[in-house]
């Protein structure tokens, strides 16, 4: 298979290694910081969470439900990220390889990035929404018809098509298209400061930290920007309660909603947890992703990890 990408095939060695190191490093740290991802979920969509910090609702949930409820449905969530993140980074570096390497530009890796992210989202969607039941399923805030005890991507796949339509499996894709763009400016935002702390270190090997913060910049920069619009993803995907409002409201109903009950407060409802765990977990892929490929590329093909 083509090594660098000279021949311009998206096909290649290399963005097969960097697809597998961005999915292999997103499941090791979704898997530390995981019980925050819980609580994010939480805060979103329950009404009695609403006013506490991230400390006090880890302390509620283990009090209440024990700790096994921290880690809730994560087993599909970590297959679902696995197989979303390997479709992204695949995405990604493989448009790369098919552009050439000379003249990467922030506004070049906007654009790729969009492209893998729309593709992303239309192809692993269903599969986040199974998490998302699974997730919040026995905590009192559950809408499914018919609602049968599946416990795996698999079987729940098939129940919500089965009993609520093809259609239900794609709920809440078009704030998540719209949530392109916080995975395209986070790798925005990371390729440019990487660039730039490449070219005036004139090293190609940064030290593992200096990863670790690029990624955290660049994560909490993309999530304080579309935070609203994952508020809302979560509610299409999961189901909401709102009196005032039809179950096939759209996108901008529940943001104007939210907006006018709760204020602007309400559209950024659990945001502490999400920065939280969005910056650690997205700082640890980073530094798991560019150890991996790095490893890999010296290992098996003997010569230094170049991007």
């Amino acid at each position: 298979m083509g090594g660098s990408g000279q021949n311009g095939n998206i096909f290649t060695y290399d963005t097969l290694v960097h697809a597998i190191s961005g999915a292999v490093g997103s499941v090791v740290a979704m898997a530390a910081f995981y019980p925050l991802d819980t609580v994010r979920s939480r805060l979103q969509l329950e009404e009695r969470l609403q006013s506490k910090n991230t400390l006090a609702t880890i302390r509620e949930l283990i009090a209440k439900e024990g700790p096994y409820t921290l880690y809730r449905g994560i087993i599909p969530v970590l297959q679902s990220l696995c197989a979303s993140n390997f479709v992204y980074f695949y995405t990604f570096h493989g448009l790369k390889e098919l552009r050439s390497k000379r003249n990467q530009t922030a506004g070049n890796d906007l654009l790729l990035a969009s492209i893998a992210g729309v593709i992303n989202v239309l192809t692993t969607t269903p599969l986040w929404v199974v998490n998302t039941r699974l997730k919040m399923r026995g905590v009192g805030v559950t809408l499914e018809k018919n609602n049968n005890k599946y416990t795996t991507l698999y079987d729940g796949l098939l129940h919500i098509w089965k009993y609520e339509g093809l259609k239900q499996l794609w709920a809440g894709t078009l704030p998540s298209l719209m949530l392109v763009a916080n995975p395209a400016i986070q790798f925005m935002t990371y390729e440019s400061i990487k660039r730039r702390v490449i070219t005036s270190t004139g090293t190609a090997q940064p030290p593992a930290l200096v990863f670790f913060i690029i990624g955290a910049i660049a994560k909490a920069v993309a999530t304080v920007i579309t935070y609203p619009l994952q508020l809302v993803q979560t509610k299409l995907r999961h189901g909401y309660k709102y009196p005032n409002l039809p179950p096939d409201a759209g996108t901008l109903q529940i943001l104007f909603y939210i907006l006018k009950k709760e204020g602007i407060s309400g559209l950024f409802k659990g945001m502490e947890a999400k920065l939280l765990q969005t910056i650690l977990t997205a700082a640890l892929m980073f530094l798991a992703y560019e150890k991996i490929a790095r490893f890999v590329f010296r290992i098996l093909l003997h010569r230094p990890y170049l991007r």
